[in-house]
C-alpha cells in the first residue's frame, strides 16, 4: 500500500507537532445495529472501535500545519474501511462548520471504501450532506484541500477528494470512483491509481508522504495568506528588444523567435521560484502547454496563467478557467502571460470541445470581480489568445505580436501571394506600438535584467 498511515499518523504527518486539538463527535441516539437493523453491525463497529481505538472512522479537528491554521479531516481505514456512515457525516459537518466559522481552511486527508452498506441510503445520504457543507465553506471564500491517501474510492472521492479547490495525492494510492471489487472485468488497472487520475487531468500534483507537510504549508500559506487589493504590476521583458518594431512581418519574426524568453523565465522573475501549480481541467484532460497556479509576489499571493508558445488545446482553456474562478473565490489577483499561435484546431480539439472551452475562460475572465493583469510576451494569435486577455488591462513586450488571424494566413482568406506577407502584416497593425496606438495595450513594458 502507498499510505500505511492511521488517522492519527495522517494528522502527525502534516500537523506542527501538539497543535492538533480534536473536535468531539456530536452525541447521536443510534438504533440497534443501525438504521437498517443490520445484523451483526454493532459487533463489527465494536471491533472496529478496539481495534483502531477511534470511534468513528474519521478524526478531526483544528491545527497549524506550517504555522497556518487549518481544520483537519483525517480517515480511518481500519474503521470499517474508513466508510462514510452518519455518525460519520455528523464529523464532517461539525468540521465544515468549524472551518466556516472560523474562515480557516479545511484540509482532508482521505482514505475510504466509500458509503456503510449497514447503514443503507441513509449513509449514502452523507454524500449530500457534505457537498452542502462543502458549498456553504466555498460561499465564505475558504479553500478546501484534499490529501487522497490509498484508497480513496467510491462517494469518498466523488466529493470530499474530487470536489476539492486542490488536489493532492500520494504516489500509487488506488484513486477512484468504483473500489476494487466492482470494476469491469479487464478493466486498466492504471486508470484506477493517482498516478493515472494525475495524468487524465483530476488531481493537482504528486506528493511523496515526506514532503506533504511542506507542500500543505506552502499551498495553505499560497491561497489563504495575504493578497493585494489591486491588478498586478506586469513584469518587464526578460532581455533587451526594440521599443519599435520596425515591421509587422519584423514584430512577428521577434514573437517567433527561439531566442526570446518564454513563459517559465517570466513566472521566474515575477515570482522568484516560489509557485504551487495546479494540473488538469478535472474533465479527463491536461496541456503540457499552459501552466496555472499561485505565487508570492512581493509577499504577496498572485494567481498566474501562463501559455508556454504551443497551441492551446481545450484542456489548457479549461484549466486555466478552473484557476481565475478559484482565484476570483478566494478573491487573489490573477496576471496571465499570452504566447500562443492560437487555439489548437486539429479534429480532436474540436471532438474535445475547443469552442466551449474557449468560451469558457472568455467568461471567467469577463465576469471575475478580482483585479486581472496580462502582458503579451510573445505571439497573440486570435481568439485563442485573446480568451486569456485581461479586459482593459493588456500590456506588450517589444518581442511579441498580437492580431485578428497570423498574416500568412490572412494572405491566404484574401488569396495573396506568399510575397505579399509582410505587406499584409503591416495592414493588420500588429506591432506592441501599434496595439498601444489602437488602445488594445496600455503600454510596452520595460526591460528587466536576464534571468
Amino acid at each position: 500500500m502507498a499510505d500505511p498511515w492511521t488517522a492519527r499518523e495522517a494528522i502527525d504527518a502534516v500537523a506542527d507537532p501538539g497543535s492538533f486539538t480534536e473536535l468531539v463527535p456530536p452525541p447521536r441516539a443510534t438504533e440497534p445495529d443501525g438504521p437498517l437493523g443490520w445484523p451483526g453491525y454493532d459487533e463489527s463497529t465494536a471491533r472496529a472501535a478496539a481495534r483502531t481505538g477511534e470511534r468513528e472512522s474519521v478524526v478531526c479537528g483544528s491545527a497549524s500545519v506550517g504555522g497556518r491554521e487549518a481544520v483537519l479531516i483525517s480517515f480511518e481505514f481500519g474503521f470499517l474501511g474508513g466508510s462514510l456512515g452518519e455518525p460519520t457525516g455528523d464529523l464532517l459537518e461539525a468540521a465544515f462548520t468549524l472551518a466556516r466559522e472560523r474562515r480557516t481552511p479545511l484540509v482532508s486527508l482521505i482514505a475510504t471504501g466509500g458509503s456503510r452498506m449497514q447503514e443503507g441510503m441513509r449513509a449514502l445520504t452523507q454524500l449530500q450532506r457534505v457537498t452542502r457543507q462543502s458549498a456553504l465553506l466555498r460561499a465564505t471564500g475558504t479553500p478546501q484541500i484534499a490529501v487522497v491517501r490509498d484508497p480513496t474510492t467510491g462517494g469518498g472521492w466523488a466529493t470530499l477528494g474530487a470536489a476539492a479547490d486542490v488536489v493532492l495525492a500520494l504516489p500509487g494510492a488506488q484513486v477512484g470512483f468504483a473500489g476494487s471489487r466492482v470494476r469491469p472485468p479487464g478493466a486498466d488497472p492504471a486508470a484506477y491509481t493517482a498516478d493515472g487520475q494525475f495524468a487524465a487531468g483530476q488531481i493537482d500534483a504528486l506528493v511523496r508522504p515526506g514532503e506533504l507537510r511542506t507542500a500543505l504549508a506552502d499551498w495553505l500559506l499560497l491561497l489563504s495568506g495575504p493578497r493585494g487589493a489591486g491588478a498586478p504590476e506586469p513584469p518587464g521583458t526578460i532581455v533587451g528588444g526594440p521599443a519599435r518594431a520596425i515591421s509587422g512581418q519584423e514584430a512577428v519574426a521577434l514573437a517567433r523567435s527561439p531566442e526570446r524568453p518564454r513563459a517559465a523565465a517570466y513566472l521566474a522573475a515575477f515570482f522568484g521560484g516560489r509557485i504551487r501549480e495546479i494540473s488538469g481541467d478535472r474533465c479527463g484532460g491536461t496541456d503540457p502547454g499552459v501552466r496555472c497556479g499561485f505565487g508570492i509576489h512581493q509577499g504577496l499571493t498572485v494567481a498566474y496563467v501562463a501559455q508556454c508558445g504551443t497551441a492551446t488545446r481545450p484542456a489548457g482553456y479549461r484549466t486555466a478557467t478552473r484557476l481565475v474562478s478559484l482565484a476570483d473565490a478566494l478573491g487573489i489577483p490573477v496576471i496571465t502571460f499570452i504566447d500562443t499561435p492560437g487555439a489548437a484546431n486539429d479534429a480532436e480539439a474540436e471532438r474535445s470541445g475547443a469552442g466551449p472551452a474557449i468560451a469558457g475562460l472568455f467568461l471567467a475572465m469577463a465576469t471575475a470581480r478580482v483585479p486581472l493583469t496580462t502582458l503579451l510576451i510573445g505571439e497573440g494569435g486570435s481568439g485563442g489568445a485573446l480568451a486569456a486577455a485581461a479586459p482593459g488591462n493588456l500590456w506588450a513586450t517589444p518581442d511579441s505580436y498580437f492580431s485578428v488571424i497570423a498574416p500568412e494566413a490572412a494572405a491566404a482568406i484574401l488569396k495573396r501571394a506568399p510575397d505579399r506577407n509582410g505587406e499584409t502584416a503591416d495592414q493588420l497593425r500588429l506591432r506592441p506600438h501599434d496595439l498601444v496606438e489602437l488602445g488594445i495595450a496600455r503600454g510596452v513594458v520595460s526591460v528587466l535584467p536576464s534571468v
